[in-house]
């Protein structure tokens, strides 16, 4: 039974770890006895744009093949590169062979100021600002070693190395605790019966107030009865 192929469709690709950039393809004939042979050269140069780049050089009978193997040249000469936010540390002037290239930091805000070959590289470098003047030749590989000789040649500048120790981005490990002494456990309190809530106390009832005695009436005095005379 033949697949139909509509699971594949739905495959996710993972992504790439590096960007590719093909700077050149050139067609290269080698005089045999038998006559000539013809096979291709592709430069290529890959980059994470987050400093990590390289270059690579590969032949091969056809056009894919000399790309895949000039990718797989370049991961094996991938190089970081020292940045200073989103330019290079300092001014850099380089030579190889008949190609000089002139890196100059820039602002932020500015901009790749570059052409041509640089500016591939530059972009996979990962750097945003930056101004480049180039020289001499303008054969695409000799100048595209030459930028890559230029970025391996940065060095760490003192401003960036006071900015790293003024915010260290390791936190200082915390000491180990001393473990004290266990102590046995404590006995659980025992537990006292709970009393029941105590009744309000009857208010005492309230007597009326007393009545006022009443005075005895006083009885007028009687006459004295005369004594009999003898």
């Amino acid at each position: 039974m033949k697949s139909t192929g509509r699971k594949d469709r739905f495959v996710k690709k993972e992504p790439k770890e590096f960007d590719e950039e093909v700077i050149q393809i050139d067609r290269v004939t080698r005089v045999v006895k038998g006559g000539r042979k013809l096979r291709f050269r592709a430069t290529v140069a890959i980059g994470d744009r987050k400093g990590r780049v390289g270059t690579g050089i590969g032949k091969s009978h056809e056009v894919t093949g000399a790309i895949q193997k000039g990718i797989a040249k370049a991961k094996k000469d991938i190089f970081k590169v020292k940045l200073d936010g989103s330019t290079i540390p300092h001014e850099i002037k380089i030579k190889y062979k008949s190609a000089k290239i002139l890196l100059i930091p820039a602002a932020k805000g500015t901009g790749l100021i570059a052409g041509g070959t640089t500016r591939k590289v530059l972009e996979l470098a990962g750097v945003k600002d930056v101004l480049s003047k180039s020289f001499g030749t303008t054969n695409r590989v000799n100048v595209t070693k030459a930028t890559f000789e230029a970025l391996k040649s940065l060095r760490e500048t003192p401003k960036m190395k006071k900015g790293k120790e003024a915010k260290p981005t390791d936190k200082p490990a915390k000491k180990p605790e001393a473990k004290s002494a266990e102590k046995p456990p404590a006995k659980p309190e025992a537990k006292f019966a709970e009393k029941p809530p105590a009744k309000p106390e009857a208010r005492p009832k309230e007597k009326p107030p007393a009545k006022p005695e009443a005075k005895p009436k006083t009885k007028p005095a009687e006459n004295p009865k005369p004594s009999p005379k003898k």
